[in-house]
This record gives structure tokens, sequence and C-alpha cells, in this order.
């Protein structure tokens, strides 16, 4: 029971926390969920289904998570889908959403893994953009899904290869939480003793709203990939970076640091 005694808060949504909160339990810590990411609906889905209804003259529909194709893909399905239309996503995860709505091919980095070790994979923008199919975009038309005000290297990175792209904005995420007293509460009992964040937005509020707190400098923030640590490793923080993605290595990264 590597975690034994161990408190581990958890900044994902609630609903996309549940496997490593088992995960933790089952190595003998304590899963606090402490969400500074809610996936919401949009209010107003206008604009969205006004974006779509050109979807029949783009080559490539970008699907950027699970939560874009969630909100996104049962409005797509209602425009139609044109027979030509290629699909791509940053992981596999992803790309088993498109599929349950029927998508039979999907790009995604790990189909281009040459020697079966999905764990050299990075799942993210930068690894779908070294495919050879997004290096070959000159003149064609990318409609990338997301939420509200995603990262922007995907896009920029597509029209500077000669794309031209749109987004097709679908869901928006926001912060539930409006202090960090239950973190710095549990902190002082000697309960919690790390912190996992798994998206920069996240890492965001969590330092904006801890500030200069004293507790944050003692606690072990774990996160899933390098663009995450960079801006507590400038504030001189503790950052544990996972090698690969998924809740497993998050586990036992977690288990290894202490």
């Amino acid at each position: 029971m590597p975690l034994s005694g161990l408190g581990i808060a958890i900044t994902r949504p609630v609903d996309q926390a549940k496997k490593l909160s088992a995960l933790i339990t089952a190595a003998g810590g304590t899963a606090i969920s402490y969400p500074l990411i809610e996936i919401t609906p949009l209010t107003d889905y206008s604009q969205f289904e006004t974006v779509i209804q050109a979807i029949h003259e783009y080559d490539w529909a970008i699907f950027i998570s699970s939560n874009a194709v969630q909100n996104g893909m049962p409005r797509l399905v209602n425009v139609g889908m044109p027979e030509h239309l290629k699909f791509a996503a940053i992981g596999p995860v992803t790309a088993n959403e498109l599929q349950s709505f029927g998508v039979k091919q999907v790009l995604t980095p790990s189909s281009h893994i040459q020697d079966g070790d999905e764990s050299k994979v990075r799942f993210d923008s930068e690894a779908l953009l070294a495919l050879p199919e997004m290096q070959q975009v000159n003149g064609q038309k990318v409609m990338i899904f997301r939420g509200i005000g995603g990262r922007d290297v995907l896009a920029e990175s597509l029209k500077a290869r000669g794309a031209m792209v749109s987004f097709a904005e679908c869901y928006q995420r926001i912060n539930p939480q409006t202090n960090c007293e239950l973190l710095a509460k549990l902190y002082s009992e000697k309960k919690l003793h790390g912190i996992v964040i798994t998206s920069s937005e996240a890492m965001r509020h969590l330092l904006d709203l801890a500030g200069d707190a004293e507790w944050l400098k003692n606690i072990t923030l774990f996160v899933n990939h390098a663009r995450i640590a960079k801006l507590p490793l400038q504030m001189s923080l503790k950052v544990c970076v996972a090698n690969a993605p998924g809740d497993d290595e998050m586990q036992a990264l977690i288990s290894s640091a202490f």
C-alpha cells in the first residue's frame, strides 16, 4: 500500500477523476475531489450550429477532447457528415468516442507507433501536428471542435502550413472553486500531500487561488505534461511530471514519489 496515510487532491472534472481516484484508493491513499475545471454545455448553440452547416466544404474534422465529441457530434450527425470528411483526434480516448458515433477511421498520434509502445507517444496538439497527414494540409479546410478559448497552437500551425481553419466551439470550461480554504485546511491537518493537475488551465486556477500561500510550497504537484510544469517550476514549487499519459502512469508516479 504505497500511498497508505497519504491524501491526494485531484483537480480534474468529477466524472474524469473516477478512475484515478479508484487507483489511489486501491494503493491505500485518500483521493480528494477538488475540481478546478467543470465542463458545461453552452447556453446557446446557434453560433456552433451555423459553423457546422458548412461541414460539407471541409476536408478534416479535428476533435480536441472527448468533451468536444460528446457536445459536438450529436449536432454534427444531425447536419450530416460528408463521406469525404476525414477525422482526427488528440488521443485514443477521444478517438474511441468518435467511433461510438460511427466514425470508422480516426487519425491519432498512436496510429503511427512503429514499435507498438504507446507509452512513448504524447497525446497533444504537438504530437498530432507531427503526423504526415497534418504536414500536408496546404489548401485544405480544417474544422477544429473544441471548448471556448482552447489552445491556438494547432490552428496556428495548420494555418502556417497553408490550411484554412475554423473553430467549432461546443462546450465551456469554468472553475467551480472560489478559494483554496479546503486544501489549506487539509494540509494543516496533515491530510494533504499531493495535488494532481492535468491541464494548464487548471494549474493557472490553482496558482491564482493559492497565491503565495506557504502550504503550496510544501506540496508536490503531479502533472502529466512538461508544458503544465513550466509555470510552477518557475515559481520554485515541487513538481513531478509523468513519463506517459494515462491514469495508471499517474498513479505510478505518485506512488514512486512517496
